[in-house]
């Protein structure tokens, strides 16, 4: 699942049928495949958006270093 996320927050464009037979063959539903897409595409989508704006990270999360 991880692999799969990483890979379509990356390189979306990308992504094969071969992906998703994956998740299926590690045991994972299609709903379960849509959830995880889902999720990912928001996160990108959002993350996207604050950077778009301008948005500062919170003052409460530290800073990588």
């Amino acid at each position: 699942m991880l692999e799969y996320a990483q890979k379509l927050t990356l390189t979306p464009g990308e992504m094969v049928e071969a992906d998703v037979a994956a998740l299926a063959a590690a045991g994972f539903s299609a709903r379960d495949v849509l959830d995880i897409a889902e999720v990912v595409g928001y996160y990108a989508y959002v993350n996207r958006i604050a950077d778009g704006l301008g948005v500062s990270v919170e003052t409460w999360l530290e800073a990588e270093e």
